[in-house]
């Protein structure tokens, strides 16, 4: 198996594409194991496309792309910038806010920083935010998707290592708000450091926010009517995916009435590029993890581990820091589909609640898009900023700090990730 994990290492420092690293390298382990037959890798590629829990992905995607072309988006902004509008720095903190609520629409990081990244950029920047500021912000506030359902990463995760994907989706919320919490706390700080203004010179009248709340009400409604759905039994987490598209299309056309079958085709075209790559990375990794089962390696690590410390608490940092370190060279799917098979059996072991550790994983490894030297999220907002990486990581080091306290402070109490799942789903 080593031989494996290096050749996929060489591959991706030559820069082959990530799915055929990940394809070739699996296929060697089949090669130099010749007891295995050289159908097994075609039969894992096949079988993996047929996983209906995956087919939550292509319906989530689709159903954020919708939402994002019926008006919503602009809407969101609007309220966003009524709430917190008024704050130092307020379009930084509208920013943070618009991140939670768009949460519950895009369910990926890097949709929602190169979209907040593109409306906001000139409105930041004539403002007196420092390209490195604003960069950061946005970079970092786009981590708050990732928690908030529908997350992409925690459907990942859940079908891969076997997890409730509604009790991960109800686990993600309150780790979602205390991101936003402490980014919104870090931003006023800087602000005030920096002296940055206001965006609005008063608050916003009553009436004014109840209006714009109207206006955005179907955007909240939909992860709500969405985790009630799982909760009562109405779909399962593929199904809610289906009525996440049917119910974006309704929004958009008789709600807002603002989508066209023009924006319907664009629409189609895009979800189609992005969910054609990401299938290929999730099929090829199939071939990749059948080896690391094989070789029994979640079993040897677990063992590993229990030898340095028979504490999940200490375990859990020692894992941690290793996605960190990892989650600086790959991007994070492609680290939840390569490690959930290794260590989700390796948490079961340790006696570490799997939801628990999912979202820890999860959150962990989405820090890494923002961290050179291939931060993903990172590049999108360094490139739209025209600032440079240096730049970037001066001015966002203590955004960033501020998430990996929250993953530190949900590691040492867990229930404020268990509590609501619990209360929904029972123990």
């Amino acid at each position: 198996m080593a031989l494996v994990f290096f050749i996929f290492l060489l591959f991706m420092m030559m820069g082959m594409p990530v799915a055929f690293a990940i394809g070739i390298a699996g296929v060697v382990f089949f090669v130099q194991l010749q007891t295995l037959p050289m159908t097994i890798p075609v039969q894992l590629f096949l079988t993996q496309s047929q996983n209906f829990v995956l087919l939550a992905i292509p319906l989530f995607v689709f159903a954020g792309n919708l939402l994002n072309e019926t008006g919503i988006t602009t809407r969101l902004l609007r309220l966003s910038s009524i709430l917190v509008g008024h704050y130092r720095a307020g379009l930084a903190q509208v920013t943070v806010v618009l991140s939670a609520m768009m949460g519950g629409i895009s369910g990926s990081a890097i949709a929602d920083a190169s979209m907040q990244g593109r409306i906001l950029r000139d409105g930041m920047l004539e403002r007196g935010y420092s390209k490195g500021f604003s960069a950061g912000i946005i970079g970092t506030s786009s981590l708050i998707v990732t928690m908030i359902p529908p997350s992409i990463g925690l459907v990942l995760y859940g079908s891969i290592g076997e997890v409730s994907i509604g009790r991960l989706f109800a686990a993600g919320i309150v780790p979602g708000l205390l991101i936003t919490t402490a980014l919104f706390v870090g931003v006023s700080l800087v602000a005030r450091a920096k002296g940055y203004l206001p965006e609005r010179e008063a608050r916003a009248s009553f009436k004014e926010m109840a209006t714009t709340f109207v206006e955005c009400i179907w955007a909240f409604l939909f992860p709500i009517i969405l985790m009630a759905g799982l909760r009562l039994g109405f779909f399962t987490p593929s199904e809610a995916g289906a009525f996440a598209v049917a119910y974006a299309i309704a929004i958009g056309v008789l709600a807002y009435r603002e989508f066209t079958w023009a924006k319907f085709m664009k629409t189609l075209e895009a979800t189609a590029i992005d969910i054609g790559m990401i299938m290929l990375v999730i099929n090829m990794s199939a071939i990749f993890s059948y080896g690391i089962t094989w070789e029994n390696i979640p079993q040897t690590l677990a063992t590993f581990l229990l030898g340095v410390s028979q504490t999940p608490w200490v375990i859990m940092l020692i894992i941690i820091m290793f996605l960190l370190v990892a989650g600086m060279f790959m991007d994070s799917t492609v680290l939840i589909l390569l490690l959930t098979s290794i260590l989700a059996p390796v948490a079961g072991t340790l006696g570490i609640d799997l939801v628990h550790f999912g979202i820890v994983m999860v959150l962990t490894l989405t820090v890494g898009l923002l961290t050179p030297p291939l931060g993903v999220v990172m590049f999108v907002v360094c490139s739209i900023f025209e600032c440079s990486v240096g730049e970037f990581v001066r001015e966002s080091w203590f955004f960033m700090a501020l998430v990996v306290l929250v993953v530190v402070l949900i590691i040492f109490i867990p229930q404020l990730v268990l509590f609501l799942p619990n209360l929904m789903f029972g123990h």
